[in-house]
């Protein structure tokens, strides 16, 4: 016998339009036991009251939080992207590297905070997993979401998008140096006068194809006073001392 919280986000995402098989997969059951789970369902549900739909902060003027959401802004337009499923359900994924658990926990419960009614679930990838939430509502607080891949179409922010960016820059670029982005430790090895000297030091970089997504975490670093540079044409970087240590209030390794 599967556990209640098994069957529960078995028919939640059988409900946001998901295959049977893809269900199973994401739950850890087979096909067959989501099958019986959806016609118990339809059975009992005749008996019982319609449940409330998802809400969404932008069509039905729901409060947003928005620290969560200017993180959440930075870690979609890094790795993430929203797929349409069946019913007209949209499924938010962000793809988190395994070799760093903290920053799965993070998109997870992030979701959550800005979309609390869908539920978020977790697909292990090879080298990677997905953190997906699926709800009706992810293109109006993504209006990014578009056909084609992000560097090969305009990026840009819509005017509260904006707002919440200005507001929260700090939350901002720390969802693009988690998704895209890494604190490295520079070596250096020199020959002098008095011999070989060794010294390192840390540094920022963020990478993307897209020269909008680029130009948005440069606008986000000019808003917390970083200083930074374009060290290719896909990559910012941020390499002095005292711009490293105010990036580090903000963002920090990852984990």
């Amino acid at each position: 016998m599967y556990p209640r919280k098994t069957v529960d986000l078995a028919l939640l995402l059988s409900g946001h339009g998901l295959l049977d098989r893809e269900n199973a997969l994401i739950c850890g059951v087979s096909p067959a036991a989501i099958r019986h789970w959806r016609n118990e369902r339809r059975r009992s549900a005749r008996s019982q009251p319609d449940r409330p739909e998802a809400r969404c902060p932008r069509c039905h003027g729901l409060p947003l939080n928005e620290p969560a959401y200017a993180y959440l802004l930075g870690l979609y337009l890094g790795d993430g992207h929203i797929a349409q499923g069946r019913r007209g359900v949209y499924a938010l994924m962000v793809a988190c590297a395994d070799s760093w658990p903290g920053l799965i926990d993070s998109a997870a419960e992030t979701m959550t905070a800005v979309m609390p009614c869908s539920r978020v679930c977790r697909v292990q990838l090879i080298g990677c997993t997905a953190v997906k939430s699926y709800s009706r509502h992810w293109p109006c607080l993504f209006p990014q979401h578009g056909a084609g891949r992000k560097h090969s179409r305009l990026i840009e922010l819509a005017p509260w998008q904006r707002d919440i960016v200005a507001q929260f820059p700090g939350a901002f670029a720390r969802g693009l140096f988690h998704s895209d982005g890494c604190r490295v430790v520079n070596r250096v090895r020199r020959q002098t006068s008095m011999g070989e000297r060794h010294y390192e030091y840390p540094r920022y970089f963020f990478s993307n194809e897209s020269a909008d997504i680029l130009g948005l975490c440069g606008w986000a670093l000019d808003l917390l006073g970083v200083g930074w540079r374009l060290s290719r044409r896909n990559s910012i970087s941020v390499a002095r001392r005292e711009a490293v240590a105010r990036l580090d209030e903000f963002v920090g390794p990852k984990y």
